[in-house]
This record gives C-alpha cells, sequence and structure tokens, in this order.
C-alpha cells in the first residue's frame, strides 16, 4: 500500500509539470482573472462649455457724495434719519437762519437806496441837459451830471451783487439732496456748530452700482479678441456673487475699462453696472464679478483622474488589451471638477477614473465604464 501511493505522488507531480511546461512552450500565460483589479474608467467626449472666471470686486453706487456745510452756522433742524430714502431737492438739514436773514435785510435796503441815487441822478442829468440846451450853463455840467448817473448805476450792480449774495447765504441755511438717494451716517446733531465744509452726512444713488474689478493684460487680450471676433454673443454679460456665495439675480454689463494697465500689478480695470430695484447693493459693499467664455467642442476630462509628477499632468490610457498607460497632457483652463484638455488626449479614449494611485505602468484591470454625461450631470457648477 505505501508503494502505491508513493507511486501516485509521483505521477501527479510529473502530469502537472508537464501542462506547466506545455503552456510555457507555446509562449502562453496564466491568465488568473482573480488578480485583476477593477476600477472605474470614463471615455473621453467632447463637449461645448461655458467657462467662468471671477474676480474680486469693489461695489460702488453710480452717484455719491458727500454733504457738507456751505457756511458757518449751527445746526436748527434736522429732517431725515440715516438710511431714509430721499427725493432730489428734499430739504435734508436747517441751520440757524436769523443772521442770514438780518443780512438779507440790509442788503435789499442797500439795494433799494442805491436804485434811489441813481433814478435822482438820472433826473440830474436830464434837469441839466435842459439848461445846457439854454445856454445857462455850460456842457462841462452835463458831462459830470451823467459821470455822477453813471456811478450810481454801479453803484445799484454792487448792491444787486450784494443782495443776490446775501440769498444766497440764506438759501445755504437750507441743505437740500442733490439727488434722490439714501442717507448715510449723520455724525452732528441738532446743536452742534458747523464750519464751512464740516461733513453733515453723505447720500447714495442706488438705483444701479458699479462693480470694479480687475483683470490681468493676458486675460484683457482674450476678452478683447473674443469681443472682436464675436465668439460670444453676449460678451459683455457677467454675474454678481455676494458676499455669501449667493448670485445676485441681476445680470450687469461690462460698460468701460481704464486706459492704463497698472505698472506695479500689471492688470487693468473693468467696470460692470448691475440695477438695483431692491437695494440690496449697498455703497462699497464686497462680492465677486463672474466672466463667462463659451468654448466650442471642448475635450473634458475629470480631475478626479489626473496627477502630477513634477508639476505636469498625467492619466492612466486603457489599451484596447485592458492595459494601463500614462500619457501627459497639457490642460488649456479649469472647468468645475474638469480640465479642458489642450494637447496630449483625444476624444474616444478611455482614462481611469478611480483608483490611479494604486497603479503601475502595465498593470491589467477590469474596467467599468462610468459615461462622461453622468459625471457632468453630477457636477456641482
Amino acid at each position: 500500500m505505501k508503494l502505491l501511493s508513493k507511486k501516485s505522488s509521483l505521477l501527479y507531480t510529473f502530469t502537472m509539470s508537464a501542462l506547466v511546461a506545455g503552456c510555457t512552450a507555446q509562449g502562453g500565460e496564466i491568465d488568473n482573472n482573480t488578480n485583476r483589479t477593477a476600477l472605474p474608467v470614463t471615455q473621453l467626449i467632447t463637449k461645448d462649455t461655458t467657462l467662468h472666471i471671477d474676480y474680486v470686486s469693489d461695489i460702488q453706487a453710480v452717484r455719491h457724495v458727500e454733504v457738507r456745510a456751505r457756511i458757518n452756522g449751527y445746526i436748527d433742524k434736522v429732517f431725515v434719519d440715516e438710511g431714509q430714502e430721499v427725493k432730489a431737492g428734499q430739504v435734508l438739514f436747517k441751520l440757524n437762519s436769523k443772521e442770514r436773514e438780518a443780512e438779507l435785510a440790509k442788503a435789499k435796503a442797500n439795494l433799494n437806496n442805491a436804485v434811489a441815487e441813481a433814478m435822482a441822478a438820472e433826473v440830474e442829468v436830464g434837469r441839466v441837459r435842459l439848461l445846457v440846451e439854454k445856454d445857462v450853463i455850460s456842457a462841462s455840467e452835463l458831462e459830470l451830471a451823467k459821470a455822477r448817473h453813471k456811478a450810481a448805476k454801479a453803484r445799484v450792480e454792487e448792491a444787486r451783487s450784494a443782495h443776490s449774495h446775501a440769498e444766497n447765504l440764506l438759501a445755504y441755511t437750507s441743505i437740500r439732496a442733490p439727488f434722490a438717494g439714501v442717507v448715510d451716517r449723520i455724525p452732528l446733531k441738532v446743536g452742534s456748530i458747523v464750519s464751512e465744509g464740516n461733513l453733515l452726512t453723505s447720500l447714495s444713488d442706488l438705483q444701479s452700482m458699479y462693480a470694479y474689478f480687475e483683470v490681468s493684460e493676458k486675460e484683457y487680450l482674450s476678452y478683447i479678441r473674443a469681443r472682436q471676433e464675436g465668439n460670444n454673443a453676449n460678451n459683455n454679460a457677467v454675474q454678481l456673487i455676494l458676499a455669501d456665495g449667493s448670485i445676485y439675480p441681476h445680470e450687469g454689463k461690462i460698460e468701460t475699462m481704464e486706459g492704463v494697465f497698472a505698472p506695479n500689478t500689471g492688470s487693468i480695470a473693468f467696470r460692470a453696472t448691475f440695477p438695483n430695484p431692491s437695494k440690496i447693493l449697498k455703497h462699497h459693499a464686497t462680492g465677486k464679478v463672474r466672466l463667462f467664455n463659451e468654448v466650442d467642442s471642448a475635450l473634458l476630462v475629470p480631475q478626479k483622474a489626473t496627477f502630477e509628477i513634477q508639476d505636469k499632468n498625467f492619466v492612466y490610457i486603457v489599451g484596447e488589451d485592458n492595459k494601463v498607460q500614462t500619457r501627459s497632457f497639457e490642460p488649456k483652463a479649469r472647468f468645475s471638477h474638469f480640465y479642458i484638455v489642450a494637447s496630449g488626449l483625444e476624444p474616444g479614449e478611455q482614462v481611469v477614473y478611480e483608483g490611479a494611485q494604486t497603479l503601475r505602468e502595465g498593470t491589467l484591470i477590469t474596467p467599468e465604464l462610468i459615461p462622461m454625461d453622468s459625471l457632468l450631470a453630477a457636477t456641482p457648477r
């Protein structure tokens, strides 16, 4: 019995050795599917895409002025409150006017006196002219009367100017809104003494707002070329991202830009205008202006499928034999969680979507296809 068992063992070993040798002689490999790694892959496609770039912006009212006192005095009344909406011409403050009223009355009296003197001088000219015509007095007396009349008329103009100035000073005691807007902080209250030029408040017209933002020279040139070539039908349209990350509901438009690049940063300022019917935006608010750029037939690759080696971007390409190979590519731009490919990849190629860190060149995998459209649909915008 022991002899038979030994013979049987020798026969089994010989048979297995022969099988292995036969496979090796035919140049084949042992296909052990259990050693393959199942990994998700996706197929590269081209798609019309809209890129966006956000720029930090400074939001300003289209009209924002400081309301200052034009004369000395003290505040008699304050007719508005901070944050109140006012109409054009509405009285905001009233300075004490008694002194100005007295000055106006004096100027009016001086004007009336000057007018009376001028009338008397005119009558005197007429009387002297009759006497000269009758040769009662010499012609020089008429010239002298005319000179006195001329001087009297000059005093009338001087008095009229003083009267007008006094009227203006009295009018300056009522500080009015130069346009419709919203009142800012009021630092001085009733009874405060003010001097000429003291700040009383600020007024902002919030019907529409300016958003100033700076772009690089490269981005400026790209914008200008796109506008000149007409690639984007709505090239001037922009969005505003508010400080809390929400999108402002009204679309804005780029209206103008500065004429000079900043020497220190190499950037240039753009100005976009946004309507502000609900007065959400305030003067000197912050936010981000979002510019859009349409790209036709953009070749997309998920960022999740890429990895970097020495500042170069790579992916694993899945070959027809399901072996992976590294491939470098040049990104053109970043779009959400995707790269737009400039060169190095072609539409229709399959790339490993996840698990690239576990792979090496030539690794055999079991691909599990994930359509690119489903990845795009699941990407937050």
